[in-house]
């Protein structure tokens, strides 16, 4: 089979796969569904970072967590969550919500969906550990 062709099959088929799992809906984001699937979810990522408070957002897609290590954050990713502590965070508030800073490599910027109340809340809790 010459090589053109092989090459434009093999992208038709991912790109074919890629779209089957779109429309079957197994690449939508599954909300945290509670402060206990929240503070398991941290747990996984910091389990000696024990939660104090667990703040879940109305769309259920973070919660802000506070330990005596400062700020954390649970945000769910397709079907998975992730969680990161806010230490050196650069908050900036959107009209949508925040966008977060971090100095992580493999998660520098952070766009939460949140109302202007919790935006206000969110951002007057994560400045508080700073110091």
């Amino acid at each position: 089979m010459p090589l053109p062709i092989l090459i434009a099959l093999v992208v038709l088929g991912i790109a074919g796969i890629a779209a089957l799992i779109h429309f079957m809906g197994f690449s939508r984001v599954r909300p945290l569904r509670d402060k206990a699937d929240a503070r398991a979810a941290w747990l996984r990522e910091f389990p000696d970072h024990q939660p104090i408070r667990v703040t879940l957002c109305q769309s259920g897609k973070g919660a802000l967590i506070d330990t005596a290590n400062g700020p954390g954050l649970v945000w769910a990713m397709g079907d998975d969550r992730t969680a990161r502590l806010l230490t050196g965070v650069e908050v900036t508030s959107r009209s949508t919500g925040l966008t977060l800073r971090l100095s992580d490599y493999a998660a520098p910027r952070i766009t939460l969906p949140l109302t202007p109340e919790e935006s206000a809340l969110w951002t007057r809790r994560i400045g508080e550990h700073d110091d």
